[in-house]
């Protein structure tokens, strides 16, 4: 079966499956919204859109995939740091490759190492092994955080449609706010947010709200990152949590998944998730620009 994502942005590993010596065995290592598609640009080659380093070197299977950036942003910097690990600020001092390993198993470690270190061991990531035959276990000191899956089989890029019938009759017909009062307006512009409780607008790009069915809390992105942070049993510095409970529904939720259903609310937070990551910024912006010009 396979398993439809909205909002896809994911990291991947290639592994060369082509039996000639010197081939066999390769790693490659991109981000992409769509995988299936990916894949075939890859083993197609470089004029469909592949990589110029996977061109004419294949076949290569898409063995593992970290999916679940809340953009495409986070997504390209996970994606530089796996690449670059002696490059980047937070990996490096891990071992550097050693002639015992293979670049499959040192790619590996090092990505089990980045999912145990800020600031991607707060999101809400799954990881994705594709080709079931190819899978490994983690090492018991190297385990993700317990709110990453690890599942196994297909995935396929979801795109998001609007629904014109619900828009039209949610336009149409009178509801209620968050705390239950009825709005007399056919539109719903009014609400109040589930933590200060102040009067909010709909439109507004700093809301977030609960995302399970029937749900309809809707909140300030820093009252509920700074709700989920008071009721966390860690002692924190961080202005982002990794989950908590709705208020309204008592539902678990994880920021990441609540960050996806708002796509780009990031952008109104006015406070930076970490204070020293001018480093690997700089390192990745450089990289991109190479890589265009």
């Amino acid at each position: 079966m396979v398993h439809e994502v909205e909002s896809f942005f994911g990291v991947y590993l290639l592994y060369n499956v082509n039996p000639k010596v010197g081939l066999k065995g390769r790693t490659y290592i991109g981000y992409t919204v769509d995988p299936n598609r990916r894949i075939k640009q890859h083993n197609t080659g470089v004029h469909a859109g592949g990589a110029y380093r996977t061109s004419g070197k294949g076949p290569w299977e898409m063995i593992l995939i970290i999916h679940g950036f809340p953009n495409d942003i986070s997504g390209l910097r996970f994606e530089w740091a796996w690449q670059h690990p002696d490059k980047s600020r937070r990996l490096k001092h891990l071992p550097k490759k050693s002639s015992k390993e293979n670049q499959y198993d040192y790619r590996f470690r090092i990505v089990s190492e980045m999912l145990r270190l800020a600031p991607w061991n707060r999101l809400a990531l799954t990881i994705r092994w594709l080709k079931q035959e190819f899978s490994r276990d983690f090492d018991p000191k190297r385990t993700p955080p317990l709110h990453m899956g690890i599942v196994y089989g297909p995935v396929k890029s979801k795109k998001v449609k609007p629904d014109k019938k619900k828009s039209k009759k949610d336009n149409s017909e009178s509801s209620e706010d968050n705390d239950g009062d009825m709005i007399t307006s056919p539109v719903r512009k009014h609400l109040h947010c589930g933590v200060c409780s102040k009067l909010v607008q709909s439109e507004s790009t700093d809301l977030v709200g609960c995302y399970h069915p029937k749900c309809r809390m809707v909140s300030h992105i820093t009252c509920l990152a700074k709700y989920f942070l008071s009721k966390s049993k860690e002692e924190t510095t961080h202005i982002l949590p990794v989950g908590g409970t709705c208020m309204r529904c008592s539902q678990p939720l994880l920021w990441g998944d609540i960050i996806r259903h708002k796509h780009g609310c990031y952008q109104s937070l006015t406070e930076e998730t970490e204070t020293d990551n001018n480093d690997d910024d700089e390192h990745w912006a450089n990289e991109l620009q190479s890589q265009i010009t």
